[in-house]
This record gives structure tokens, sequence and C-alpha cells, in this order.
């Protein structure tokens, strides 16, 4: 088939850790839950913000800020701080006999966007039209996290006068969903709710006739569960409408095993066909569905090799109204029970075949077709994820609408002639719930002054440390054996990450996250253990030769593999136990920052699947193969797999570093990377791989080898003439990118401040476009450089004072960073059993993280341990 009804959101690749789901300023609230279980792990760490790809704002940016906003002057920022706002929409008609039907026909048009990058406002902005709905995807059991992201879609939403659609994502058994489960989430969605009058789509885990989802092809639990939390819903949420929402049944079963559950065999011929009912086992009934919705996407692909092909005549009808059991429309849909259409069309860029705006025009005009030809069609939300990274094969998948100016003119041009309704459905509202924090910020003049002060600090400070910097007396002095400045580097970055793997909103995730530019503390982490490899190694050699150096580098290698063995399999066995919560280390959910990309957000990875088997009779030997291979473990070390691979191959890189072909090894080192970048190849089956790309991360640690070994020539080129203006447009850029990342739109707490001088949707699209982790996009590694240089020159010239204020604290942990990596996972585990930590309280987390640290900083200084974990 050239169409297929497969989720793209449930499709296609692995996910990896990092960032986090800021939601501000968003329209129509569409809730959904929904959880998946991809057969792949990925790893990533999640920032509770992309936030670590949703960038959030740090407390130390939010310090910085504040600081220049008094030099520049407090009564300025008072009178002309601009808070972002959203996009003007057209006088609306009153909130009260709001309708989630059109009341003058047609279909309302909604979207469902990438919240990681991407705001209700920056959404209307784009298409030059309110959407009428906007859906967001909750993840349950619900998080401290979970529930503020609820709360922003839900507010983002009123802010456009959007209609809300919350999909319900479920983790874990379906069969013990109960009321308690139930009443929970119809307590967080109706706390989150700005006006009651306003209804609000409800969608529990849709799509649940296929397998790749975690709750998919399980009929009577799903069943059961659906209705539980219809009667909750229905009592509990005045206004709101349960949606059931299959994929569409063209390809069921979707491979899965002929001989599954009698559930699934309708025709009772023994065997799970194309013959069996892909819908009926899955209907909760009547009475407890109000809509019924279809996920039906143009995808050529099906999940294999990309394809850019235009959709054949009739393919979405065949879809909504197929022949026997694949006729939905007549079998579920009526103007009672209206439905809503989730869709979108597959493009992917550099896969030849169709041109984009041919694809997606035949589409929404089969969409728009299809408002008339089924008159139950009520509501139409199309994926509109612009910056999707997801991958198959080798391409990058584009299901957007609003991607390009030629896209939306097209695309209006045809709506406004067509049923389709935009929004706002009812008046913007600027009230928020009261748990909904915001913070601040600064733009208009006040904004450009402060950047100027930046600016203006940042030269002078130059000018000092070029003309009396290094005779001040405040220079670095410390031993020439071991450069402390590296060890105080390494020290912020390993705290930058232990911060973030911990993932509790406070002030110390925001100081960790994006504040001194668009960089992470894994790309610095990454970057200085190919420097201190470079510089440990190199006398080494000069003095025991390259054999000698070879079998210490060996042995380093086979200790961090054998550390990681032992993590997988300490951590494994932690988690039978019953009374402890090993979740946070076991499992991985996907921020929309891996391999999979934006639509694979919160999906839930099961990163030990198979280690049960370890105590079967007789014992799988592919359990020992994946624990061999690093295939499972927790994410939050998963990356010292790629260590010990970069290890092993380190001493040929050595070797042509000792004879003087640097050249070679940077130009060999940024080929690959720069093919890669386009072919995203996956070399091992290592769980690394889908956070830490081998092949786009070894450029970084290369780099960092070959600045290492030559460290002491690269620091006399910068006292050069040309080396101090090289310095200089460093130190400028530098400022310039954090500057740039300050304008980061989303906030995370009332302590965030941010830069409004740089417009949202233009930040979003260049962050999009040069500045994404998993393959590292030159942005983010220009900037990583660029920070690294900076740093390190700052503290050549002010090494005193630093590190009298922060030395003592840093310089342990940054000289025993492997054990730091590994004992963070001790911390994860006593987080995950405290509840009173996972409420959202900025005070108590912060608490919670000034003690975490200082025990790891009393744990180094006290050796505790150092016989058996490595350092």
């Amino acid at each position: 088939m050239a169409t297929s009804g497969l989720n793209p959101r449930a499709s296609y690749s692995r996910a990896k850790p990092l960032s986090h789901l800021s939601l501000l300023g968003a329209g129509v609230s569409f809730v959904t839950i929904e959880t998946r279980q991809p057969e792949a792990i990925v790893i990533v760490r999640k920032r509770p913000p992309r936030k670590d790809h949703r960038p959030m704002l740090d407390g130390f940016r939010a310090v910085a800020l504040r600081m220049a906003a008094a030099a520049a002057a407090a009564v300025v920022v008072g009178l002309l701080a601009a808070p972002a706002s959203a996009a003007a929409a057209p006088d609306p008609s009153p909130s009260s006999g709001v309708s989630l039907s059109p009341a003058s026909g047609g279909a309302y048009f909604g979207t469902t966007i990438d919240w990681s990058v991407d705001t209700a406002a920056l959404e209307a902005e784009r298409l030059g039209r309110t959407p009428a709905i906007l859906e967001h995807v909750t993840r349950y059991p619900l998080s401290a996290a979970e529930r503020s992201y609820l709360d922003q879609f839900v507010a983002q939403a009123a802010g456009v006068g959007a209609l809300p659609t919350v999909t319900i994502a479920p983790d874990g058994e379906l069969a013990e969903f109960d009321k308690t489960d139930a009443n929970e989430i119809v307590e967080a969605v109706a706390r989150a709710r700005v006006d009651t009058d306003v209804p609000l789509y409800v969608r529990f885990a849709p799509g649940m006739n296929a397998p790749w989802v975690s709750w998919g092809q399980q009929p009577s639990a799903y069943v059961a569960a659906f209705r539980v939390l219809a009667d909750a819903v229905h009592s509990g949420l005045p206004g709101a409408a349960m949606v059931w929402s299959p994929t569409s049944g063209v390809g069921y079963p979707f491979g899965a095993d002929p001989a599954a559950t009698a559930e699934l065999d309708t025709d009772r011929d023994g065997r799970v066909t194309s013959a069996d009912d892909p819908y009926g086992p899955y209907y909760p009934g009547d009475r407890y569905a109000d809509w019924v919705g279809l996920q039906a996407y143009h995808d050529p692909s099906e999940g294999g090799a990309a394809v850019n092909a235009a959709p054949p005549p009739g393919a979405l009808a065949g879809h909504l109204q197929g022949d026997g059991n694949l006729a939905f429309v007549d079998r579920f849909a009526s103007r009672d029970r209206p439905l809503m259409l989730e869709t979108g069309a597959f493009f992917a860029a550099g896969a030849g075949g169709r041109g984009e705006l041919e694809i997606k025009q035949q589409w929404w005009r089969q969409v728009i077709a299809a408002v008339d030809d089924f008159p139950a069609l009520d509501a139409v939300v199309w994926r509109d994820a612009a910056s999707t990274r997801g991958d198959v094969g080798r391409a990058s998948i584009d299901w957007s609408i609003s991607a390009s100016p030629e896209l939306v003119e097209a695309f209006l041009a045809d709506a406004e002639a067509g049923g389709l309704v935009f929004g706002p459905v009812y008046s913007p509202s600027g009230r928020a719930p009261a748990s909904l924090a915001t913070g601040t910020t600064i733009g208009g003049l006040a904004g450009w002054l402060i950047a100027a002060a930046i600016f203006a600090a940042t030269v002078a400070l130059l000018m000092w440390g070029f003309t009396r910097g290094s005779r001040s007396g405040l220079a670095y002095d410390g031993p020439s054996r071991r450069d402390l400045r590296i060890d105080l580097l390494r020290g912020i970055a390993i705290v930058f990450v232990l911060v973030n793997h911990l993932g509790m909103v406070s002030l110390f995730q925001n100081v960790s996250q994006e504040a001194i530019g668009i960089v992470s503390g894994a790309e610095l982490f990454v970057l200085l253990s190919g420097v201190v490899l470079g510089m440990v190694y190199r006398p080494k050699i000069e003095r025991d030769g390259m054999g000698e150096t070879t079998s210490l580098i060996e042995r380093r290698a086979g200790k961090i593999y054998v550390a990681a063995l032992g993590v997988v399999l300490v951590v494994g066995l932690l988690s039978l136990l019953p009374f402890l919560n090993a979740t946070p280390a076991t499992t991985f959910i996907d921020e929309g920052t891996g391999a999979a990309g934006a639509e694979a957000t919160g999906r839930v990875y099961d990163l030990y699947s198979g280690f049960d088997r370890l105590f079967e009779y007789p014992v799988d030997p592919s359990v020992f193969v994946d624990i061999l291979l690093l295939r499972m473990g927790p994410w939050q070390v998963n990356v010292l797999g790629f260590y010990v691979v970069m290890l092993v191959v380190s001493p040929l890189i050595l070797w042509a570093l000792s004879r003087r072909w640097w050249i070679v090894v940077l130009v060999t080192s940024w080929a690959v990377y720069s093919i890669q970048s386009f072919l995203h190849l996956r070399l091992l089956p290592s769980q690394f791989e889908d956070s830490f790309p081998l092949l786009t991360w070894q450029a970084l640690f290369v780099t960092g080898m070959v600045a290492g070994y030559h460290r002491t020539a690269i620091v006399d080129w910068f006292t050069t003439r040309w080396g101090r203006a090289a310095l200089a447009i460093c130190v400028l850029a530098t400022v310039g990118l954090m500057v740039f990342s300050w304008n980061n739109p989303y906030l995370s707490s009332t302590l965030d401040v941010r830069l409004g001088v740089v417009a949202p949707n233009t930040f979003s699209g260049v962050y999009g476009a040069w500045f994404e982790r998993t393959y590292l996009d030159p942005g983010r590694v220009l900037n990583a450089l660029l920070v690294t240089v900076t740093i390190y020159a700052l503290f050549s010239v002010l090494w005193k004072p630093i590190n009298r204020a922060v030395g003592w604290f840093f310089i342990p942990l940054g000289q025993t960073t492997l054990y730091v990596f590994i004992m963070q996972l001790v911390f994860v585990l006593i987080v995950a059993n405290i509840p009173l930590l996972h409420e959202g309280d900025l005070l108590v987390n912060t608490i919670a993280y000034i003690v975490i640290l200082g025990l790891m900083w009393v744990m180094v200084k006290k050796r505790f341990l150092f016989r058996i974990i490595p350092r």
C-alpha cells in the first residue's frame, strides 16, 4: 500500500536522552495519554527540560540577567520589560456555549506540535491562523514534571482560544489501571483547566490496536481501562469528551504473531490475519466513547526505507470507509458520536521522489474532501512538527504543514475554500491555573541594554586580560605537571551531568542547562575526556614508547568495561527488589532529543528488557550477549560504552599524533562526522549508540585528544599577536551565543528569566536547524569548542579568585569523574524512592541538590569505595 495508517509517533527509531517539555503559551488543548514500547533501547538524558532540548533558562542566567538589569537601570527594566505574548487573535465568541463541534458545519482544524521547541503562539504565528485544537501527550503515572507540563499546555491553549486535547499515555500494565488511577488523571486535568466553561477532548491510549505501543493489542484490558477512565471523566470533568482513537486498520494486524491471543482472532480460524476485525475487540461501547477518532497518515515508507510518493486518489477515504471490517465511519461514527481524524503526510528530505508541496497538498486536499464526504468528521488534527527528526533508514521525517511559507500559503488557500474551521474557538484567556509558574521575560529596550552591557563588560575584560591579566597576580600559577584548569572545567561538566540526570526541577537544574550557551555538560565532558587522554599519554609515549602506553590504555579500557558490566548487573538485581523503585534507572522516558526525534517524546523504553531471562533454566544465551554488548543498563551511564570504544582505538590516534600527523587525524575524524550527519549510521548494537552515536561523537573526543596532545603549543600560540586576535573572536562569539541562548522562550519557574530580543520563532528555527544534540549539529559543536576555549582563558587570567571561590569543590570532582559518574546512580535511586522530591517544590529540590552534591564531595574526599570503583 502507498498509504499506511501507522502512527508516526509510534514508529521508526530509537530515542535518546536529554531535555524536557516546556509548554508556555499554547492554544487549544488536546490531552492524549499514551505509552509505547519500542523494540530498541535508547539512551539519553532527559533534560527536564531537551529542557535538555527544550532548553530552559537557568538560575545562573537569572542572576546574571538581574545583575545586568540593575546595572542598566532598574527603572528602565520595570518600564520597558515586555513579556512574550500569544499571537493576536480575531474577536472571538464568548466562552459560554463553546462546542467541541463547529456550530456552522465543517471540521475544526487543529495541530499537534513539538512542545519541546514550540508553543501555541508560535504555531498560530507560523500558520497565520489560530489552530482550533491543540494536542498534548501526558504520560501516566503522573510525575510532578508531567503535571507542570499539563498545566502549561492548557494555559497555552487558553491563551490562543484553542480547544485542548489531552492524550493519556499509560506506562504500566493496563490490567492494573483502576479507579484510583482514573481519579488521579481527572484531578490533574481539572486542576489544569483555566476555564471550566471551555470543553476539552480526552484521548486514552490511542492506537491500541497496533503492536508498537506498550498498551497495544490487549483488547479486554484496554476496554476495561477505558471504561474506568470514561466514568471518572464523565463525573469529574464537565464538558470533557472521551475520544476512542484506534489506528487505521489498513495493514492490520501489523505483523502481530499469527498465533496471538484468541481475543484478536475474531473470525475464529485459529490465526490472526487481515481477515480479523481491527476495531471491534477494542471498542469500549457507545456509553463510554463520546467521540471516535482515527489515526490515518500518508506514509508510503510503512516503517521501512524512506519513500517520497504522492498519495493515490481515494487513499484517505479507504482508511475512513473501507470494505467490511474496515468501514470505520459506518460502524462507529455518527452526528451524535463525531469523528476526530489524526493525520499528516510523510516527507523525507534527501530521499528523492516527489516534492514536499506536491505530496502534502494532495493529502490535505483529500482531508478537506473528507470533511464534505463524511458529515460526522468534526475535527482534524494534523501532526505539525516542523523540527521533527525521526529517522527512517537514513532519512529524516517531516510531517509538518507550517515548515515553510510556501506550504502555509498553499494550505490556507485550499483550507479557506474547503470546510476547515480555525480558531480562536473562544475568547483567549490571559489567566492561568494557580499551579502554573511563569518567569520573567525582559524585552524591548531593556533587553537590548542588558545585552549591550554584557558585551561591554566582555570587551573591558578582554582589554584588561591582554594588557595586565598575566601580570596582575591573579593569573594561573598551578602545577605544571597537572593542569588544574582542566580539572576545574571537568568538575563543572560532571556536576552539570549529575544535576541533569537527577532531573529535579530546581535552581541547580536551571544553572546547568544551556545557561552558558547552547551546550550541555555531555558535550563538554566528552571533549574534555579527550583532552585529558591526549595530555596524560603524550609524556608516557615519549618516555616509555608506544607499546607500553598501549598496554596502559587497554588496561584502562578494560577497567571501565568491567565497571560498566558491574553497573548493569547491580542495577538489574536491585530492580528485582519489591520494595525498591528502580524505574528511573531501568527505563527511559524519551524527551525527544534522541535519535528517534521529537515525535518520540513520551515513549517509555524498558532498558532491562529480557533481564529476567537470566534466572530461567536453561538460561537463554542471548541475555549474556545483551549484557556483554551493553545493550541493557541504566541510561545515565550508557556513555561508558562510548568511552570504552574510544579508548580501544585511541592508541592508533596517539601513534599518528606522535608522528605529527595531527592534520590527517582531524581531517579524517571530521570527514567521518560530516558523512555521519547525512547517513546517521549505527555502527554498534550497544545502547550508547542511541544517545551518543559513535561516528558523530568521536569528532569531539578526537578533537579533544589533539588539543590535549598539543596543549602547550596551543596555549603558547594564543599568546601571539594572531592568537590573541583569535582568542578575542572566540570570547566574543561565546558571549554572543550565550546571550542568544538566553532568548530561549521556555521558562521553568517563577525564578526563570529570559531575554526577549530574539523572536521566539526565530530562536526555535535557528535552534532546530543548527543546535540539535544527538547528531551534534555544527552550531552545538562550535559552541562547545568556543565555551571550552573561553572558560580556559578566563581561568588563566583570574585563576586565584576563581580557585579560591569554587576550586576546592569542583577540582576534586573533576579529578575523579569516573567515580562520580558511577556513584550518581546511588543518588538516582535514592531520589526515586523519596516521594517528597517528586512534588516539584523548587526550594525542597534545591536543598536536596545541595545535600547530594555535598555528600558526593565528601565521598570523594574520604575516598569512599575507591578500592572498588574506578576513578
